[in-house]
This record gives structure tokens, sequence and C-alpha cells, in this order.
């Protein structure tokens, strides 16, 4: 059956759309058929990861029926299927968000799974991202104001009556400065999907238009995208955690 899983944070700058970027290559990889799409229609970014920002048919164009869905449709050199946002202010101006909807049930026509990058924050545009999917994903980094606006997001999607599948750590260092894994699963009540540690391949990546499960394959990074991305599709995965207390936490948690 076709899924529809909406990339959330209520913070900017966590990583959400790197992570929208690898489930869906991640996805690709293991077999299914996947369109990541930018549902960041005020800021979008999955064109500009992937090394195609301008194109000629954007879903702001399918959104206000100028074009059709499949027409939107793009393959990155990776095999991933992709609906970039248009960069255009004029263009996003004119979008009614809540299309995102319907747009929704008819890519779940064409396509098996479906990753949308929301805009950051919960306002209008990630409140429609998050009414037209099936499950929602959380992404945080391990720090307080990220996390409380992880929770908010949470509480809204509770309120939607929208399930949340659970949230994926980002740029995790494992150092003092940050929460620890166990006060964030108490925090957010939520199941842990996966835990990325702080990786230079991924800045690299961004630099080389590709996702790091591509770019850097034999990266901390990629390894963790690719378990998250297995436990996201229900595998009950066994893996050499990384050592030390990154190591510990994941032990603990029963993420092994």
């Amino acid at each position: 059956m076709a899924k529809v899983y909406a990339i959330l944070s209520g913070k900017g700058g966590v990583g959400k759309t790197t992570t929208a970027v690898n489930l869906g290559t991640c996805f690709n990889d293991l077999g299914h058929d996947v369109i990541i799409v930018d549902g960041n229609l005020t800021t979008p970014n999955i064109g500009i990861h992937l090394g195609s920002p301008i194109v000629p048919i954007t879903l702001n164009h399918v959104l206000n029926g100028q074009a059709r869905l499949e027409d939107a449709i793009y393959e990155h050199e990776s095999g991933t299927k992709i609906m970039p946002a248009s960069l255009s202010l004029k263009e996003s101006e004119r979008i009614d968000y809540r299309k995102l909807i319907e747009l929704a049930k008819k890519m779940k026509k064409i396509t098996e799974i479906v990753f949308m990058d929301s805009a950051a924050g919960l306002g209008e545009e990630a409140r429609a991202a998050m009414e037209a999917a099936d499950e929602i994903i959380i992404v945080t980094n391990p720090e307080m104001t990220a996390v409380t606006d992880a929770l908010k997001a949470i509480k809204l999607a509770e309120e939607m009556n929208k399930p949340v599948a659970g949230v994926i750590i980002t740029r995790y260092q494992g150092k003092n400065i940050d929460m620890s894994i166990a006060n964030i699963k108490d925090m957010l009540e939520v199941p842990i999907l996966g835990i990325i540690p702080e990786d230079e391949a991924i800045r690299e990546s961004h630099f080389m238009k590709n996702a790091v499960v591509h770019t850097h394959p034999k990266s901390k990074a990629a390894k963790h995208y690719i378990i998250t991305s297995r436990k996201i599709l229900g595998e009950n995965i066994s893996f050499e955690p990384p050592s030390g207390i990154f190591s510990r936490l994941i032990l603990r948690l029963g993420l092994k």
C-alpha cells in the first residue's frame, strides 16, 4: 500500500532536507519506488541539494493547475525521483498550500513511497504537509530548543490525528553539550528511528549534489541513514554501533 511520509522539524536548520534526500535514496536503493517531494514551497531545497535548482516544470505549476503531476517528476542521476519546487517568490505566493493534500492522494496512485520535505516551523505550509501525510517523521538535533520545537510538532500531529512514526536525531556527537538520547526519548515519547552522527561527509555530499549514502557510502552518516531506512521499513536488524558513548546509548535504548 502506498504511503506518504511528511518530514517535519518544528525548527529550521536541523537537517530535515538532508534526511528527506537520504531516506528517499535509501528506499530507492532498497528496491522501493520513491518520489521525494519538495513540500517546502517558501524556501525549497530539494532541487538545490540534488543539483536541479531550476527545472522547467515544478510542483508549483502542478498545484496551480498549469501542468500535469507526471511532468514535474525528474529522475536524479542516482535513480531517485524528485519533484522540486520553484525558487521563484512570485510562484510561491500564489500557492494554496492545502492543495498538497489532493496532490498526495494522486501521488499514491503512481508510486509506492512519497517523502515530502516540509517547511520549517508549524505554520500553514507545514500543517498542509502534515495533513497530506499518512505518517509523520520528526527530525531534530540533540539540543534543547530543537527538541522543544520537535515536541510542539508532535503535539500538533496528535491534535490532527496524524500518527508519528518516530524521530530521527541528526548531528549527534555524544558530547556533554548534547542532550542525552535517553532524555530526548523521555521528552518526546515517540520511537527513536535513527541517530545520525555529525559527519563531514554530509557537507561534502551537499557540495557533490547527491545523497551521502551515494557520495560517501562507507561514512558513519551513510551507514546510519541506511539503518534508519530499514528500521522505518519494519526490519528487525542488528548492527555494530559506533564506538564509545554513542555505542552505549544505542545499546541501552535497544536500537541495536
